[in-house]
């Protein structure tokens, strides 16, 4: 009643063992996966291609929660795209993470006595390729352990040399096109990592620090400004006022003498001065802020640097040698005892740039740099979505990336470090500058020289998706595999990475996009909302919950998590529930294959199904169908919970209990229903293999003989419904969870077993009267049987008798305790509620939750009653 168009193959005589043992499995059946070449793309199939491309991770890196989650759900649409039929490629590999891996050897040269000046530039490259060596990389093994589907075949690394080749090209290219340029500009410098860092790799957050009010200049000339980094003051060279202020009109030209200097700066005139802020002027230092350096470029004002590349003061005089810190307080007592500062505010919190990576505060800095100019790059790269030809989803993060590029300012690609793409440009002894492609030969000769810089991480990055494919030879991959069809990342990186690969794609292949849709994901935290961190008690290794649950529990917890856009709480007690999941999914497949499921042969017609039977098969349809148009969405979390309720409610709770009784009496329908329930787990083991790779492949083998889900097919919506049969079973359910209701509520254990005389004639319950008295535990109505209860429910009538099963005096007492209780709780509430002194100064949602502990009392006080009313009679 699906279709499934694999050959099956008769099911072995292969027994499961009585427990489900993650660890015994996973790590055995991802090798034979590998080993089989079931992850290995070819570029020569006639097949229609799927590819993503792993956001690479850090060579330095290791699996945390956010990687895991976003892996589980690429290796979820390729999975699922193979067993689709597509030529499915996922590339992997990894980032050669400049700052980041640079930062991890120098750190073992100072263990050693070591900096990496004392071996050398070309020394020092080799040290940090002989650490990636040893210890970069881990994280591809741990993501093996959690079963992404990778084609290792093809791992690519930033700085292998095809990628090299890839970076250098596109430099060229973009060179000689007049969008790539050196030019002295404000960057935000990082004293401690020694480097330029770009705007998107500034952590802004509000830091307590002073703000100075000092007074410039003599008399009626004095002029005040406010700073809170009183140390740039040995940097000014002017101050702004803005022409309009009535106040500064007869300054305006005029020199001041700048305090604690033999200098003097001119008052200038500029519309970027807001008049109604503090006093109306401002300090104008272009070299180390860039509101400032844009000022100082309209009046052609002198930039000053103060301080050096680790933030010590370099002007000659009393503060030369002082850390930034340092001169700050000693400038301040200075300036007070000659009476400048006229006003003082401590703590005074405001905004800070710190570097992303070493959390250190990040300097504004006057220095020459290289630049790409984005413009025409971002205009192309925000058309892409406006036009269609990439979907952003959920389509309301649209917004955030048109706030970006659509915003961007020229970005600053050179980095001062060893560690990376060397920038392609020689300088020659008479000042010539040639910038060398990869094809082209290298000057030589006396005095010609590399630019010592190398290349921001995020530019080789932002080359991913065509670079690893082989660009910019024109291969077999790059043919068949770009463009890519999804880039699925964190709403986090839009701006470091997204718009990077818009705007490098659409510039190096003709205007062909680099992936069709832009999938956004959250950030996991933890289970309270909050965002995980190394430096607080709620940072979870995945390896450990792997190592205690199974890889398919953690995969199976994140998917469930995944709303699109959302961010994702994720506690142990949840990945516990999903190992359950697992352990059911283990369990009943066990019982069915030792109660005669199976595969072998067609489905019976449907003249030979029972209810039960056309029931599930209409509900194993309904539900590909749904998980098929919730991939379609990238609705994970919808997903999941459909194939979780599917599979655990409809399945085992209901199909495989209402079908026991003919299990166990044996005979043709019994053989009928086997068949049935093979064919449901066959089916239901594919829909949630993406998610649950390890257990589904190992019960599906053993079920189906064939060779791995992996390379099954996928099962399609074959269009069979039975809404009658679901109205019958729906039927069946009511009544059992009714009955089932009332045995809780009268304090009968589960197992305990009650004579009950069922008035099903005439129903469409009357067939399921095995079933129903199976799953209730009600004994046929015998000699001297007295009614004690009579439930009617779904047109039938249920009667019950309790004598001697329940001790009715005390259940009796009991539930008339209960009910006290809650007639006191409903009265302290229309107490309160009839209190209008109360009403008046109560807050909303105070009385809203006393309005919601009313309803529950009165909802109790009938339940109670009827529970009471049930009780036999003494």
């Amino acid at each position: 009643m699906t279709e499934n168009t694999q050959q099956q193959n008769p099911a072995p005589t292969t027994e499961l063992p009585t427990q489900y043992a993650p660890a015994e499995v996973e790590g055995k059946l991802y090798e034979r996966w590998v080993e089989r070449g079931y992850f290995t793309a070819d570029a020569g199939s006639d097949k229609d291609p799927y590819t993503i491309v792993i956001p690479p991770p850090n060579v330095t890196g290791a699996l945390h929660l956010g990687h895991a989650f976003q892996v589980t759900l690429m290796d979820a649409l390729t999975r699922r795209k193979r067993m689709q039929g597509y030529e499915t490629l996922w590339l992997p590999g990894m980032d050669h993470a400049g700052i980041a891996t640079q930062n991890k050897v120098e750190q073992q040269l100072a263990e050693e006595g070591k900096s990496r000046h004392d071996l050398g530039r070309e020394a020092f490259t080799e040290r940090v390729w002989q650490w990636k060596g040893e210890y970069g990389g881990r994280i591809l093994g741990q993501l093996k352990r959690l079963g992404a589907g990778l084609d290792w075949t093809r791992e690519r690394f930033t700085m292998d040399e095809g990628l090299s080749k890839a970076v250098q090209t596109i430099f060229k290219n973009l060179y000689d096109d007049e969008l790539i340029y050196r030019a002295e500009r404000i960057i935000n410098w990082c004293p401690r990592c020694l480097t330029a860092i770009s705007d998107i790799e500034v952590e802004y957050q509000d830091d307590p620090g002073e703000l100075v009010s000092l007074k410039y200049g003599e008399g009626d000339d004095a002029l005040v400004v406010a700073t809170t980094r009183a140390e740039t003051m040995l940097g000014d060279t002017a101050i702004a006022v803005h022409p309009d202020d009535e106040r500064y009109q007869h300054l305006i030209g005029r020199l001041i003498k700048l305090p604690l200097t033999n200098r003097s700066i001119p008052v200038v005139a500029d519309t970027h001065v807001d008049p109604e802020f503090g006093t109306g002027c401002v300090k104008v230092t272009p070299a180390h802020d860039p509101n400032d350096f844009a000022i100082g470029q309209r009046h052609g004002l002198e930039s000053i640097t103060v301080m050096d590349e680790r933030g010590v003061i370099t002007v000659p005089g009393p503060f030369q040698g002082l850390d930034r810190y340092e001169a700050r307080s000693a400038i301040v007592g200075a300036l007070k005892e000659q009476g400048r500062v006229v006003a003082e505010k401590r703590p005074y919190m405001h905004s800070v740039g710190h570097c992303s990576r070493c959390k250190t505060t990040v300097e504004p800095r006057l220095s020459m740099q290289w630049w790409v100019k984005v413009g025409p790059l971002a205009q192309a790269a925000g058309d892409a979505v406006r036009d269609g030809r990439v979907k952003i989803h959920p389509e309301d993060m649209s917004k955030r990336y048109f706030d970006w590029v659509d915003n961007m300012h020229d970005w600053c690609i050179s980095r001062q470090l060893w560690w990376g793409h060397r920038i392609p440009i020689w300088y020659g002894p008479e000042g010539q500058v040639v910038c060398v492609g990869p094809d082209d030969e290298i000057p030589t000769g006396e005095g010609w020289h590399q630019d010592p810089d190398v290349l921001d991480t995020w530019f080789s990055s932002g080359l991913w998706p065509f670079s690893t494919l082989g660009w910019p030879e024109k291969t077999a991959d790059l043919e068949k595999f770009y463009s890519t069809d999804v880039l699925l990342t964190g709403h986090d990186i839009i701006f470091f990475w997204v718009a990077r690969m818009m705007m490098f794609g659409l510039y190096a292949m003709d205007g062909e996009v680099p992936f069709k849709t832009v999938a956004l994901t959250g950030l996991v935290r933890d289970e309270f909302g909050k965002k995980m961190s190394k430096s607080n008690p709620n940072a979870v290794d995945p390896i450990d919950w792997m190592d205690a649950y199974g890889s398919d529990a953690v995969r199976f917890t994140l998917a469930k998590g995944a709303n699109p856009g959302a961010d994702v709480p994720i506690g142990e007690d949840w990945v516990q529930a999903s190992r359950n999941f697992a352990n059911k999914i283990w369990n009943a497949t066990r019982f069915a294959l030792m109660n005669g499921a199976t595969v072998e042969g067609e489905l019976p017609p449907v003249e030979q199904l029972s209810a039960v039977d056309r029931w599930i098969l209409s509900r194993l349809n309904k539900t590909v169908a749904e998980v098929d148009a919730y991939y379609e969405d990238y609705q994970f979390a919808k997903l999941s919970e459909s194939l979780y309720h599917f599979a655990w409610d409809e399945v085992f709770d209901w199909y495989v209990e209402l079908s026991k009784t003919t299990f166990f009496a044996g005979g043709e329908q019994a053989k009928v229903s086997g068949r049935v329930l093979g064919e449901v787990l066959d089916v239901m083991l594919r829909v949630l293999h993406p998610i649950v790779p390890f257990v589904t492949d190992t019960l599906w083998t053993t079920l189906t003989g064939g060779e791995s889900l992996v390379v099954a097919d996928w099962p399609k919506d074959s269009g069979f419904r039975d809404d009658a049969a679901e109205r019958e079973i729906e039927l069946v359910q009511q009544v059992v969870t009714e009955v089932r209701r009332f045995r809780s509520d009268q304090g009968l254990q589960p197992g305990q077993k009650v004579p009950a005389e069922l008035t099903l004639t005439g129903t469409a319950l009357a067939p399921h009267e095995a079933a129903i008295r199976q799953l209730l535990r009600l004994q046929p109505a015998g000699e001297g049987f007295h009614a004690t209860a009579s439930l009617p429910v779904a047109g039938a009538t249920v009667a019950l008798d309790l004598s001697g099963t329940i001790d009715v005096e005390a259940e009796r007492k009991r539930l008339t305790k209960d009910l006290g209780a809650a007639e006191k709780e409903k009265a302290d509430a229309n107490k309160k509620l009839g209190n209008g002194a109360f009403l008046a100064k109560a807050p909303d949602n105070v009385v809203d939750k006393i309005r919601t502990r009313l309803t529950k009392a009165e909802a109790d006080i009938e339940r109670i009653t009827n529970q009471i009313a049930a009780l036999p009679k003494g």
